[in-house]
C-alpha cells in the first residue's frame, strides 16, 4: 500500500542549481539513532539572457556606395545591447537556522537517511537521484568567422598610392576581380582550373574570404556574441515590492542596480497565502514544542506570486513556492517502527518538503 502526501508544488522551467551527489547516514548505537540533517530556504535565481552587437566602420566607408554600390555602410564605431529574456528558477539554500535530529527508536530496523553532500534531507529508508542538470555557460561567442586582416590581400600598387581616394579605387578593382575569377571557375572559363573537387573548395573559400576582408574595407563589421548574467534574491517572511534586481543599458548592457545609466528591472514577490498569528495557550504551547521536539520537521512551502518587469512590460509573472512564506509540519517517530515493512519518505530536497511516504 503507497500513501502521498497531496501537496501539489510549481517550480519554473530550469534545473535547480544542487550538489548531484548524495550520501547515506546510518542511525546507528554510536550516533544514539540519530542523523542530523538540515531544511532549506528558497532563492530566486534571475538569469538576465543579452546579445552585444559591436559595429565598426570600414576604412574606406565614404567610398562604399561610389566603388561598390553599397548604399548603407557602418559610418561609426558602436556597441549596442539587447536584453533578449528573463528566466527566474528559484532553489534551495541552507539555512542555517533549520538544523535538526532524524531520530530513530533502537529497536527499529536498520533506519538511513540519505542527504545531499550539503546536508539538505533527500530521503528516510530510501535512495535518492538528481534529475539531470543542465548547465549554461555565460557567454556564447559569436559564431561569425573572423575576418581577414584585409591588408595582407593589397598589392604594392595599391598600398603605394598617394591618397585615400586612389586606394580605395585600386581595391574596388581588386574586389571585381576576385569575383570575375569566381565566375569563371564557376563557368568553367578560367586558365588553370581546380584539379578537384577539393581544390575547388579550397580556392572557392579562399575567394570569398579575400573579397569578404576587401569589402568590410568599404560596408564595414558587424559582430554579435550573447551572454547571461545570474541574480540570486533571498526573500524572507515579508512580500517584496518593486525591488530593482539590476539595471539594463542599451549602451552598457547589464549594470548594478544604483548606476543610473540603465533602465531598471524590478521584481516583485507576494505571499499568496499570509500566515495568521496564532495565540496559543501557555497548554498548547507546551504540547506545540514537544512535538516539534521529537519528531521530524520537514518544511511545507507557501504560494508566491512574482512579478519581474521592465520598461512597463510584465517580462514573468507566475506562481512559485517559497519556503520563507510556508510553515513547518512534523513527522512522528513512531511511523517507522515497523520491523516488518519500513516506511519510506521520499523529500523534495531543494523545498525540504515531503513529496511521498511509501508503506
Amino acid at each position: 500500500m503507497k500513501y502521498y502526501i497531496g501537496v501539489l508544488l510549481f517550480f519554473f522551467a530550469g534545473s535547480q542549481l544542487f550538489a548531484q551527489n548524495t550520501v547515506k547516514m546510518s542511525a546507528v548505537k554510536a550516533s544514539d539513532y540519530g542523523v542530523a540533517y538540515s531544511l532549506p530556504k528558497t532563492s530566486i535565481e534571475v538569469q538576465a539572457y543579452y546579445t552585444k552587437t559591436t559595429r565598426k566602420a570600414g576604412e574606406f566607408y565614404q567610398y562604399a556606395e561610389r566603388y561598390l554600390s553599397i548604399s548603407n555602410p557602418i559610418t561609426k564605431d558602436d556597441i549596442t545591447y539587447t536584453l533578449d529574456k528573463i528566466e527566474a528558477v528559484t532553489n534551495g539554500i541552507i539555512d542555517k537556522d533549520k538544523s535538526y535530529l532524524v531520530e530513530f527508536r533502537a529497536n527499529s530496523t536498520a533506519p538511513f537517511v540519505t542527504l545531499t553532500r550539503d546536508g539538505l534531507i533527500c530521503a528516510i529508508n530510501d535512495d535518492y537521484s538528481f534529475p539531470q542538470e543542465n548547465v549554461s555557460n555565460n557567454v556564447t561567442p559569436s559564431n561569425q568567422a573572423p575576418l581577414l586582416n584585409p591588408r595582407t590581400f593589397l598589392s604594392e600598387e595599391i598600398l603605394r598610392a598617394g591618397s585615400t581616394a586612389k586606394q580605395a579605387e585600386l581595391i574596388a578593382k581588386q574586389i571585381y576581380r576576385l569575383r570575375e575569377s569566381r565566375t569563371n571557375i564557376l563557368t568553367g572559363e578560367a586558365d588553370n582550373m581546380p584539379p578537384d573537387g577539393n581544390a575547388y573548395k579550397i580556392v572557392m573559400g579562399q575567394l570569398d574570404d579575400q573579397e569578404k576582408a576587401l569589402v568590410a574595407m568599404f560596408a564595414g563589421t558587424e559582430t554579435t556574441e550573447t551572454g547571461m548574467q545570474n541574480f540570486v534574491i533571498i526573500p524572507d517572511e515579508k512580500d517584496i515590492e518593486n525591488r530593482i534586481i539590476f539595471r539594463f543599458s542599451s549602451k552598457l548592457g547589464v549594470v548594478g542596480e544604483s548606476d543610473l545609466a540603465g533602465a531598471p528591472i524590478y521584481l516583485s514577490l507576494k505571499n499568496k497565502e499570509p500566515k495568521q498569528v496564532q495565540i496559543l495557550t501557555p497548554k498548547e504551547e507546551k504540547a506545540f514544542a514537544d512535538k516539534f521536539a521529537k519528531g521530524i520537521i520537514y518544511n511545507i512551502p507557501g504560494k508566491a506570486n512574482l512579478k519581474i518587469t521592465f520598461n512597463s512590460k510584465d517580462l514573468i509573472q507566475k506562481e512559485c513556492d517559497v519556503v520563507q512564506y510556508g510553515t513547518q509540519e512534523v513527522l512522528v517517530p513512531k511511523m517507522f517502527d515497523n520491523n516488518k515493512q519500513p516506511i519510506k519518505v521520499i523529500f523534495y530536497p531543494y523545498l525540504g518538503a515531503v513529496k511521498q511516504i511509501i508503506q
